[in-house]
């Protein structure tokens, strides 16, 4: 068996081949925004709105779980990766090993740690005495979870760097269905509230992470569990790696809290409803540039731990030339489809809708800037460069916004806060291009 029938990474791709192969995990990040935003609206309609606003209470917990694994898997995906490009297999299979452990510790001691100081977690992150009993049920049951969403999040990098993206594309339809059905069963059906909602969600974490767990157990790939060795500098450099993707879920969290305190200082909570139906249509748009950078990026990893100079610059000139028609396309959507989103959200409330319709025809903006930003800080962190990929990563999800929000606000008001996103877009690129020429003769990827 030669080495490109082997190892799918070590193909030659041409364009359609390259958009195939990362196709599963557009399909299955976008799955998982579409199952994100059905969970929320079961919760809002069938639960109430405090529960909703309990949900955002302790999000920043989940964040920072979501943010953890995701730093090790992508990290650890371009330090295996690179291995398997360089012909290390069986120290490739190690360091896979040594990096899913490590995910599995790390969620067991957020259960301990977070279970021990649960209410002072719940009260630091400023519940209300009417919200607490809220959060400290939901957050309870996403603690008891904790180790299965970090390995879920794990395994669906994981699956790509073996070449099985099919295969994670297909656990997260089923763990998505499994949520959405289960919330209608615990939430609709038993009227368990959100105790219900979080169950769903922790069942919808299992699905994938015991199915993972079988498939590289069997060895049935050339990426497969064997006996690790204890090497902690992998483990450095995993984190060291995919350090931006945790920068990004902690700054979610803290530029989320800026932006609802800002809104309501302004409109009040109709401000802040609205801005949080554009925060998660924009985590649901942005999903088609995740999916393709996380299914693109073990490939970019692979090419140059193979030294392929060639089929490098092939491949990153076929995801950027891709990454601009679909930011057209994602713009045009949210820019002509904001009326009708609006709506599923506030078909109720008028004045939210107004508001959301506004905020959508500037807001859209932000989309043709975003997916190259996010797809360079995949593209740096494939590269093992975590320095360049933290520095996009942090300005664009932290910097950038938070001085915008402090700035427009003041002078443009309303109009400022919807700026703010395509402000911090815009100056990010400029980042992004002044990084992508700086680097270029050290990875020779242009």
């Amino acid at each position: 068996m030669t080495e490109t029938q082997k190892n799918p990474l070590a193909e030659s791709f041409n364009a359609l081949s390259l958009i195939r192969f990362a196709f599963p995990s557009m399909v299955m990040m976008l799955f998982m925004g579409l199952y994100t935003i059905v969970d929320t609206i079961f919760v809002a309609r069938f639960v109430d709105t405090n529960a909703l606003s309990s949900i955002n209470i302790v999000c920043p917990v989940i964040n920072l779980i979501v943010g953890l694994g995701t730093m090790l898997a992508t990290g650890g995906s371009a330090v295996v990766a690179k291995k398997m490009g360089n012909g290390n297999t069986e120290e490739a299979r190690s360091n896979f090993t040594l990096i899913v452990v490590a995910g599995a510790v790390i969620g067991l001691l957020i259960t301990a740690a977070g279970l021990f100081f649960l209410d002072e977690i719940i009260w630091g992150l400023g519940a209300s005495e009417i919200l607490f009993p809220y959060c400290r049920v939901y957050l309870t049951i996403q603690l008891i979870f904790a180790a299965f969403n970090m390995m879920q999040v794990l395994y669906q990098n994981l699956f790509v760097t073996a070449g099985k993206p099919t295969l994670g594309l297909v656990l997260a339809v089923l763990a998505g269905i499994a949520n959405i059905v289960f919330d209608y069963v615990f939430i609709v059906l038993l009227q368990m509230g959100i105790k219900g909602a979080a169950i769903g969600t922790g069942i919808g974490y299992m699905i994938p992470t015991i199915i993972g767990t079988i498939f590289f157990l069997m060895k049935g790939s050339e990426l497969h569990f064997c006996k690790p060795d204890m090497d902690a500098s992998v483990l450095l450099k995993s984190c060291s790696n995919g350090v931006s993707e945790l920068v990004s879920q902690c700054s979610t969290a803290v530029t989320t809290f800026l932006f609802n305190i800002t809104m309501m200082k302004l409109l009040g909570e109709d401000g802040v409803a609205a801005i949080t139906v554009l925060i998660y249509s924009q985590f649901l748009l942005t999903t088609l540039y995740i999916g393709f950078s996380m299914g693109t990026a073990p490939v970019v990893s692979y090419n140059y731990g193979s030294e392929n100079v060639k089929q490098l610059k092939k491949t990153v000139r076929i995801c950027f030339s891709f990454i601009a028609g679909i930011s057209i396309f994602v713009f045009l959507f949210s820019l002509l489809g904001g009326e009708s989103i609006a709506k599923v959200f506030a078909e109720n409330n008028r004045n939210v809708f107004e508001i959301t319709k506004n905020g959508f025809s500037i807001f859209s903006f932000s989309f043709l800037f975003s997916g190259c930003n996010i797809f360079s800080s995949a593209l740096f962190t494939a590269l093992s460069n975590g320095k360049a990929s933290a520095t996009i990563s942090f300005l664009r999800t932290f910097g950038f916004i938070t001085v915008s929000l402090l700035v427009l606000p003041r002078f443009l008001e309303v109009t400022g806060v919807w700026l703010a996103v395509p402000f911090a877009e815009l100056f990010t690129l400029m980042l992004t291009v002044y990084l992508l020429c700086r680097h270029r003769k050290q990875y020779n990827y242009f």
